[in-house]
């Protein structure tokens, strides 16, 4: 079995490694930015930065709201 290589994440992130960090496209993580989704950048060095921490309070509650769709529940709509 191959290994799996472990990235160290950096605390904030410029956008292309924020949009790597969530496995997204950048077209894709700006939109889902724009729309609210994802959370808005904070400026450091001058520069717009993501942190970790933002992003993943974010996605949980994607997770959560995804949790408790009623589709899930219904035979014909649950993925898998």
């Amino acid at each position: 079995m191959a290994e799996r290589t472990v990235h160290a994440w950096p605390r904030a992130m410029k956008r292309a490694t924020a949009a790597a960090y969530c496995d997204m496209s950048i077209a894709s993580f700006d939109r889902e930015v724009a729309i609210g989704r994802l959370p808005a950048p904070i400026l450091l060095g001058g520069l717009s930065h993501w942190t970790q921490t933002a992003i993943d309070e974010h996605i949980a509650r994607i997770e959560s709201e995804a949790a408790n769709d009623w589709r899930g529940k219904v035979p014909m709509y649950a993925q898998g």
